[in-house]
């Protein structure tokens, strides 16, 4: 089994197309269609369901997949590795963030990253904080800043970097917008505006209020905002995004609950970080 044949096995599953998969690693299809040949011959083992639009995964081809992923982030932090020994800091790396966690700007880290080590190659990726952690966990990101209550799941570790309070956002005109501080029970009437379940505020607040009602729900921290300002709900947010500018003019209360914290962390896999993973925390934190 040969590294390039993973990637070539790799590219046609994400991609789900072999036309789309040659282009998108440089090949002729004819060599990338034989690579695959090649790796289900090994396996003794059919890979793909192939059709004349689209190909699929096989049961096989999905547990290939994860280990496939591992293997190849083993691979490129083997190379780094023997490259920083040399004095030198290249090849790639793969970052994921939720977004608007208030507590780092990655843009000008990554920024400063960049012109410290123009031999490094930067992706950066925005999702929800599950979807972060599960990427670490499969190898496909080598660094996340992510925010979830609880502990780490398995083969991912957390590095706590702050926490801050959860807030109650409402419109100006709104009954509770008189009080700095709100009870659970002050909310147990409320309409609520939320992200979706993916992001680590939601977590959050299922926590807090599991029971409450969800009349919106987005993906995004400022068509949150826009909704609450056209007072179609309440929402609890991060403190950080009640700073924001587009939060102006909205009411924000603190939450009276032990159970309603804003967890943000750095999330890494279980096995030790690659050389440019440790030159980016360094300037991180």
């Amino acid at each position: 089994m040969e590294l390039r044949h993973l990637e070539y096995f790799v590219a046609v599953a994400e991609e789900r197309h072999f036309t789309r998969a040659a282009e998108r690693m440089r090949v002729a299809q004819s060599g990338l269609s034989a690579s695959i040949r090649a790796l289900e011959k090994d396996l003794d083992a059919d890979l793909f369901v192939r059709n004349t639009r689209r190909v699929e995964l096989t049961d096989a081809g999905r547990a290939l997949l994860a280990e496939a992923h591992r293997t190849l982030a083993s691979a490129s932090a083997a190379r780094d590795a023997v490259a920083a020994v040399r004095g030198l800091l290249r090849g790639s790396l793969t970052v994921g963030s939720e977004h608007c966690l208030g507590v780092i700007d990655l843009p000008p880290v990554l920024a400063s990253f960049r012109r410290a080590h123009p031999g490094v190659e930067i992706r950066l990726r925005y999702a929800g904080s599950g979807q972060i952690v599960e990427q670490i966990r499969q190898g496909r990101l080598n660094v996340g800043f992510v925010a979830l209550p609880g502990p780490a799941p398995e083969g991912v570790r957390l590095m706590h970097l702050a926490t801050e309070d959860m807030m109650l956002l409402t419109h100006p005109g709104h009954a509770l917008a008189d009080l700095d501080v709100v009870a659970v029970d002050d909310l147990r009437d409320e309409d609520f505006v939320d992200f979706s379940a993916d992001w680590g505020a939601r977590r959050v607040n299922d926590l807090a209020l599991a029971d409450r009602r969800i009349s919106v729900e987005v993906n995004d921290v400022h068509t949150l905002l826009d909704f609450v300002r056209q007072g179609l709900g309440v929402a609890l947010v991060p403190a950080p995004v009640t700073r924001k500018p587009q939060a102006k003019g909205l009411h924000a209360a603190a939450l009276k609950t032990q159970e309603a914290s804003w967890q943000v962390s750095v999330a890494l896999p279980a096995t030790p970080p690659g050389p440019a993973t440790e030159a980016l925390l360094k300037m991180a934190l």
